[in-house]
């Protein structure tokens, strides 16, 4: 009986060894590259704390208003049909808006990069 255990022991072992052995030699690197942004595979050519030039900071703002715009008509996409043109009316308003908006910036010259 005692046989059986150790038989069985030692199969243990010996597959706990051979896992953790290929387990080894099939392990990616755990070490990551922590001064290196992610670019697709090429050497990035500045530092990845770098600061961004202040016109930036409009073309941004702007940005994030028209993805701020999306999150509010893909809820409005799905109810559209069952409120009817009252729907159809706010959002055509929050366009509006919205348009006034980008021509204000446009008149505040965010869109001019020179």
């Amino acid at each position: 009986m005692m046989a059986g255990v150790v038989t069985m022991l030692g199969i243990a072992v010996l597959a706990i060894a051979l896992l953790y052995g290929a387990s080894m030699l099939v392990a990616v690197d755990r070490r990551p590259i922590v001064s290196l942004p992610y670019l697709s595979g090429s050497d990035p050519e500045q530092h990845a704390l770098s600061r961004f030039h202040a016109r930036w900071y409009a073309a941004t703002v702007v940005f994030l208003a028209f993805d701020i715009e999306m999150l509010f008509m893909y809820p409005w996409a799905v109810v559209v049909a069952m409120m009817g043109p009252t729907a159809v009316v706010e959002m055509f308003l929050f366009l509006g808006v919205l348009f006034v908006a980008v021509f204000w910036a446009w008149r505040e010259g965010a869109f001019r990069w020179a």
